[in-house]
Formats: C-alpha cells, sequence, structure tokens
C-alpha cells in the first residue's frame, strides 16, 4: 500500500493547522470560567464536558496530515493528566503557542535543532520560576477553593472533595460513581479493603448486618490452595495455646477438609475465626498480598518465601486492630506493621508508578498506594 508524503515547509504547515484546529476546540474550556463542549457520543447520548483532555481524545481530522498535529497535541495533553491530574487545557494552549513560534522560525531560516535547544532552555527556566511562585495548598479553605473551581464552581461538589481529601490523606484515592439516586453522598473506606468476603457464612459474628467482626485479630497469610486440615492444625493449636486470639486466613483458596475443620472451630466456640481467597491473579495477587503482610506485620507463606504452612510460628502472623468480613469484601483497619516497612513499600510503588506507561497499570499501583497509606473515598454523583 502507498505511503502519502509531505516535506519541508508543506508538511510543517499541515502539522501546525491541525494543533491549531485541536486547540481552537479545546482552548474554550480553559480557566475557571471556561465553556463546555458537547461530544456526540452515539449511543448513550450527548456529553457535556470540560475536561481538556477529554474533548482532545474525541477529536480525529479527515486530513491525515493534519491529524498528525493534532495528535502530538493529544500526546501533550494525555501526559499532563497522567503526571499532574490536571491542567489538560492549559498543556494544548502551550503546545499550540509554542509549535506555532517554533513552525515560524524554522521557515524563516533557523536550524530546528537551535530551536529544540533553545525550547528547552526556556522551559527549564521558566519551571524554576513558577516553583518560586507556587504556593503549597495545605489548609481545608484553600484545598476547597481549588476544588469548587473543578467542579465547574459547584461548592457543595467541592466541599465533598475537600473532606474526601481531609480522611483519606494526600495518598489516599477519591474515585467518582453514578449514584443510585438523586443525591451526592460521600463515602469513605480507611485502611486496607480488597473485594472479597467469607467462604463460609458459618463466620459470621454479627448475624443482623450478616458480617464477621474481629478486633485485635491475628492474619495468616498465603498464596496457597488449602484443603488438607493437617496444613492448618499447627497453626491453630499454637493460636488457641496463646489466648485464642481472632484469627483471619487470607489464601488463594480454602476446601473439602480444610475448611471445614475451620467452621467446626468456630461453631464450636473453640476461637474466633474467619476465612477468605485472596485477592486478584496471578502477580497482581501477589503484589496485593505483601502490601497486606506489610500493613500487619505478617509473613506470605509461599514458595517464594520458603515458608512452610505446617511450621509457621506465631511470629509469622499479622495483626490489626480490627478486620471486617461481609460476603463480598473484606476490611482491614489498624494494621500494626514496621512504619518504616510500610513507607519503604509506599516508596516501591511510587516509583512503579512514574516508571509504568500503562494506564491500567497505574491505576491498580494507584489503588494499592491508597489502599496501603491512606484509604479510598467514592464521591457518589447523583442524577
Amino acid at each position: 500500500m502507498s505511503k502519502m508524503l509531505q516535506f519541508n515547509e508543506t508538511a510543517l504547515k499541515s502539522i501546525l493547522k491541525g494543533v491549531k484546529t485541536l486547540a481552537k476546540t479545546v482552548m474554550v474550556t480553559l480557566g475557571p470560567k471556561g465553556r463546555n463542549v458537547v461530544i456526540n457520543k452515539g449511543r448513550g447520548g450527548p456529553l457535556s464536558t470540560k475536561d481538556g483532555v477529554t474533548v482532545a481524545k474525541e477529536i480525529a481530522l479527515k486530513d491525515k496530515f493534519e491529524n498528525i498535529g493534532a495528535g502530538l497535541v493529544k500526546e501533550a495533553s494525555s501526559k499532563t493528566s497522567d503526571v499532574a491530574g490536571d491542567g489538560t487545557t492549559t498543556a494544548i494552549v502551550l503546545a499550540e503557542a509554542i509549535f506555532k513560534e517554533g513552525v515560524k522560525n524554522v521557515i524563516a531560516g533557523a536550524n530546528p535543532m537551535s530551536v529544540k535547544k533553545g525550547i528547552d532552555r526556556a522551559v527549564q527556566m521558566m519551571i524554576e520560576a513558577l516553583s518560586k511562585l507556587a504556593t503549597p495548598v495545605s489548609k481545608h479553605e484553600e484545598i476547597e477553593q481549588v476544588a469548587t473551581i473543578s467542579a465547574n464552581n459547584d461548592p457543595e461538589i467541592g466541599a465533598m472533595i475537600a473532606d474526601a481529601m481531609k480522611k483519606v490523606g494526600k495518598d489516599g484515592s477519591i474515585t467518582i460513581s453514578d449514584a443510585k439516586g438523586i443525591e451526592t453522598t460521600l463515602d469513605v473506606v480507611e485502611g486496607m479493603q480488597f473485594d472479597k468476603g467469607y467462604l463460609s457464612p458459618y463466620f459470621v459474628t454479627n448475624p443482623e448486618k450478616m458480617t464477621t467482626e474481629l478486633t485485635n485479630g491475628q492474619i495468616l497469610i498465603t498464596d496457597k490452595k488449602l484443603s488438607n486440615a493437617k496444613e492448618l492444625v499447627p497453626i491453630l493449636e499454637k493460636v488457641m495455646e496463646k489466648g485464642k486470639k481472632p484469627l483471619l486466613i487470607i489464601a488463594e483458596d480454602i476446601d473439602g477438609e480444610a475448611l471445614a475443620t475451620l467452621v467446626i472451630n468456630k461453631l464450636k466456640g473453640q476461637m474466633p475465626l474467619c476465612a477468605v481467597k485472596a485477592p486478584a491473579f496471578g502477580d497482581r495477587r501477589k503484589a496485593i498480598l505483601e502490601d497486606i503482610a506489610i500493613l500487619t506485620g505478617a509473613k506470605v507463606v509461599s514458595d517464594e518465601t520458603g515458608l512452610i504452612l505446617e511450621e509457621v510460628s506465631l511470629d509469622d502472623l499479622g495483626s490489626a486492630k480490627t478486620i471486617k468480613v461481609g460476603k463480598e469484601e473484606t476490611t482491614i483497619v489498624g494494621g500494626n506493621g514496621n512504619a518504616q516497612a510500610i513507607k519503604e513499600r509506599t516508596a516501591q510503588i511510587r516509583y512503579a508508578m512514574a516508571e509504568t506507561t500503562s494506564d491500567y497499570d497505574r491505576n491498580n499501583l494507584e489503588e494499592r498506594l491508597a489502599k496501603l497509606a491512606g484509604g479510598v473515598a467514592v464521591i457518589n454523583v447523583g442524577a
């Protein structure tokens, strides 16, 4: 298949036209009083938004060379969204201005590499100048002001976002969900929560809420599937000998004799306990189990760590102030892990976030960081 080619000034002008077309569409959304752009989404009705990167992603130009220019600016906007989470429209406006002046100089005879070096130097100088002018936002009122502007000057949403940030901290995660009703509400989950519930309703300690609630509980973590009761008997006996503290067991799966043994122990009142499946799959499961272990001070029983279930001691168990297990989720609050180990783990996750180029991986890493270091807040937006 033959390819269309353009060179020199002709190519630059075509790309510039694409850059200008995209920027003209997006720049109307700039600032606290920016206007909305209505996008025809086909099925599901139109979308009205003033988010720059959302508008940019919907633009595709007929001319292939102009579309290349639009694509370059889209990339700048997307990168800004990934790194900063905001300022996508500003990134597009700046990109257009820089590209327009650069093209003007190149067409006038300037060396493109010299122009590029000049742009890099100017960017560095601007970063240094802006860093000196920047004001750290820490007070609740300041966060509320910024959030209100980002929420199209809606003071109710702004206050809710500020409240969410106060509760989950700077490393926490705030997500948006469609509410079932007309009211906008805020749900905050403190501590570590994952989407796996008890393996048997016989573990329930609160029949009214159908939940298992363990106070000052110990936690056994393994990535193995447990079916044989003999694997669990040694650690159960050790726990009972030392005061019958509540026990949560997290494993790949628990069934057969192993599950029956745990249920019988619970029903006979031997000790408060509960068993749940480990969340996620593959490498992500291993990473999350290690997060839980670090948060609670446990050691993961696995082939990689060399720990054997029958030889696990009480020192290999983690612990937490409160453990709440429902039919579909488990929440661990007040893990007694080493503070320095938690700090190192969060730094490791942040580094992985900076290195990854995958949106999917970045979202998973952000979720892990939030659960490990802060909490998760969900704003349920009413219709």
